[in-house]
């Protein structure tokens, strides 16, 4: 029977299931129409057309799954790794005993006699029987191995689109992309048009990521999206875009903690900007991330830090050497120690749960240690540049205070960096190594500020267990100490030592 499917003027979006997609369609998808999700074998289709069945039977309405590739009791296994039931979903399945070849029962596909608009025909009294409201196809792929001539399939897949015409309900056509290169048919009977996609790096998991290609009259955010599929779990990342995220602030100064360090930096750290601390391994940056972290804490502010390269329990127990515990804080929950490994995390999940710590936590004051790990978990150096843009363009917008740390190669001299984000940063922190009065030292430099007038002095910086961090009075005498080959011919006196 034919019933009335033109949605109402304005008629509101139905959800696919996953809440990051809706974001990116804008709401999600307009009912009644068809719908291509194509991607190669192993990217996720399956799960994406469960994930829109379930979420129609959470608002009472019925589903049914027309599958020609896989058995009931596959996709039933599938929906149970996630920990989901398919109880309430018909499954339509093509490939039942009756329509098997008795004498090849290793073979999963039709026996060439049938004819493809007998199966056809079958799809089509199922749907007038069960009177579904949403559907999903899979798949376009093997109905394309059924049908043998491509001129025939193209007719019966516009056949298919005519006769979901005619009906009330919302279908997504799954493919696997096996047809021929560069044919974009399927594309242009389609209403809608996602893509899947996952790319496999040198060394750690594969990356996922999705793309609308078309959406017929509504808008939708464009590029590239990360997604995560795993276990009981199916995200999408939309990416940010930083021209969402505008915002004018005041930039109110609070206190580094350190009384030397607010000096250097014309006042203290600005609401809303980053701070970006350069300098080579083991010479004090993520100490006064930490010497930072801490007085946000004491301020009532909420933090995240993004751990990359040290483990939690040993930043920890530094921090409670030079006199910075900051253990209550996690254990009450103002401070989020996450530990990242780069070589299990995309871009988008990365800037998802910061963005996350930011709007739903309420963090004010993130901390991202080490931009270089995390750089491993890129593509390229310029998408890391690109994805920290729009991420601290964000934070900056939101108000949030951020501290950004980044290792040099070398300990004195050659000093470089993979990356070089100084053009991201409103303020920048230099910390060098040199020799003076026999031994082993630190210099500290406020290289910029671009929300106040910096001191253009260098510092002695020192770390101990005695004295927590010390900042000393600004040093004259200082050579060569920005070239990485510093020399210190000055008259100072130098902290601890009592004399020059």
């Amino acid at each position: 029977m034919n019933r009335d499917t033109t949605p109402m003027a304005g008629a509101a979006k139905i959800s696919t299931g996953v809440p990051g997609l809706d974001t990116i369609l804008g709401g999600g998808l307009t009912p009644h129409r068809v719908y291509l999700l194509e991607g190669t074998p192993g990217t996720g289709k399956t799960t994406f057309g469960l994930r829109f069945l379930l979420a129609g039977v959470e608002l009472g309405e019925r589903g049914l799954y027309i599958t020609l590739s896989e058995t009931a009791d596959e996709l039933r296994g599938v929906a149970a790794s996630h920990g989901w039931s398919l109880d309430r979903i018909s499954l339509f399945e093509l490939l039942d005993e009756g329509w098997r070849d008795p004498d090849a029962e290793q073979s999963i596909l039709y026996p060439s006699e049938v004819e493809l608009g007998e199966t056809i025909r079958r799809i089509t009294a199922e749907i007038d029987r069960s009177e579904p409201t949403r559907v999903v196809f899979d798949s376009l792929s093997e109905m394309r191995l059924l049908a043998q001539d491509p001129l025939r399939y193209r007719r019966q897949v516009l056949a298919l689109k005519h006769f979901f015409s005619t009906r009330a309900c919302t279908v997504l056509f799954l493919d696997d992309k096996t047809g021929e290169p560069g044919d974009l048919q399927l594309h242009s009977l389609s209403h809608g048009v996602i893509s899947l996609e996952q790319t496999v790096q040198g060394y750690g998991t594969e990356h996922r990521r999705l793309r609308v290609v078309k959406m017929r009259g509504q808008a939708f955010q464009r590029g590239s999206h990360d997604f995560l599929l795993d276990t009981g779990r199916l995200s999408v990342f939309p990416r940010l875009t930083a021209s969402q995220h505008r915002a004018v602030l005041a930039h109110q100064t609070v206190s580094t903690g350190l009384s030397e360090l607010d000096q250097m930096l014309g006042g203290g750290l600005s609401r809303g900007t980053n701070l970006l601390l350069v300098g080579p391994s083991g010479v004090g940056k993520t100490s006064t991330a930490m010497r930072c972290m801490r007085a946000a804490l004491e301020r009532g502010e909420k933090g995240a830090y993004y751990l990359f390269d040290e483990g939690v329990s040993t930043l920890l127990l530094r921090s409670r050497e030079l006199h910075m515990e900051v253990d209550s804080f996690v254990e009450n929950g103002n401070l989020q120690m996450r530990p990242i490994d780069p070589a299990e995390l995309s871009p988008g999940e990365f800037a998802c749960d910061v963005v996350q710590a930011v709007e739903r936590d309420g963090c004010s004051f993130v901390v991202i240690d080490s931009l270089n790990a995390y750089q491993q978990a890129m593509p390229g150096e310029a998408f890391l540049l690109l994805h920290m843009h729009e991420l601290l363009t964000h934070l900056n917008h939101s108000g949030v205070t951020t501290l950004l740390v980044v290792a040099q190669h070398g300990v004195v001299t050659d000093l470089r960096s993979d990356l070089d984000l100084s053009y991201l940063s409103d303020a920048m922190l230099l910390f060098r190594y040199f020799e003076a009065a026999g031994g082993v030292r630190t210099a500290i430099t406020a290289v910029k500020n671009r929300t106040r007038a910096n001191e253009r002095t260098i510092r002695e910086f020192r770390m101990s267990s005695a004295k927590g961090l010390q900042v000393g009075e600004p040093l004259a005498g200082f050579e060569g100490i920005l070239a990485g080959v510093p020399d210190y011919t000055g008259s100072t006196e130098l902290i601890g030592t009592g004399q020059p």
